[in-house]
C-alpha cells in the first residue's frame, strides 16, 4: 500500500544537505538522498543564500520522486536586490539599504506568478510595502513615498 508522500521544507538556496529536514524524513522512504539533494541545490543555486520553500514527492511503490522548488519570500527576493543579509531591527527609524525601481519592478514579476494580483504595478505596491519593515529605501526615498508615485502613474513604464 504505497502512494505518493510528500516532504515538505524550507532550504537555503543551493545549500540544502542530507541532515535534518530532509534526509530524515526521506531515510525511510528509500530514494537516493544525495540524488535528490543534488536536484534541489541545482534548482535553487539562483537563490543562494535566500529560504526557499521546497517539497520533494516520492512515489514509495516505484521510489521515483520529484522536486517542486517554490518561490522565496518578497522580503528574501528585497534583501538579495539590496546586498543585505538582513533588514533593519528599527524599521521606520533605521534605513539600512536602497535598492532601485528596477530591483522592484524584477520582484514583483517574479511574485505576480504566486500572487493574486492582475498587474506587475499592483504586485510592485506590495514590495514597496514589504521595504517597510526591512527598512529598505526604493531609489533613496520611503517606500510611502513612492508607492505615491506609483499611484500617481510615475513609474508606469517599469511595469509594462
Amino acid at each position: 500500500m504505497g502512494g505518493i508522500q510528500k516532504i515538505a521544507a524550507l532550504v537555503t538556496g543551493g545549500q540544502a544537505s542530507a541532515g535534518p529536514p530532509l534526509g530524515p524524513a526521506m531515510g525511510p522512504l528509500g530514494v537516493n538522498i544525495m540524488e535528490v539533494i543534488a536536484a534541489i541545490n541545482d534548482e535553487t543555486k539562483d537563490f543562494e543564500g535566500m529560504k526557499v520553500p521546497v517539497t520533494v514527492s516520492v512515489d514509495t511503490d516505484t521510489k521515483k520522486w520529484e522536486v517542486e522548488v517554490g518561490i522565496p519570500s518578497a522580503a528574501a527576493l528585497l534583501l538579495k536586490e539590496a546586498g543585505i543579509q538582513k533588514g533593519s531591527g528599527t524599521p521606520g527609524t533605521e534605513w539600512v539599504g536602497d535598492v532601485t525601481m528596477d530591483s522592484v519592478a524584477k520582484v514583483a514579476r517574479t511574485k505576480l506568478e504566486s500572487s493574486y494580483a492582475s498587474s506587475v504595478k499592483q504586485v510592485a505596491k506590495v514590495v514597496a510595502g514589504t521595504c517597510v519593515p526591512l527598512g529598505i529605501k526604493i531609489e533613496g526615498k520611503t517606500p510611502r513615498e513612492i508607492t505615491a508615485e506609483i499611484n500617481e502613474g510615475k513609474w508606469d513604464e517599469k511595469f509594462a
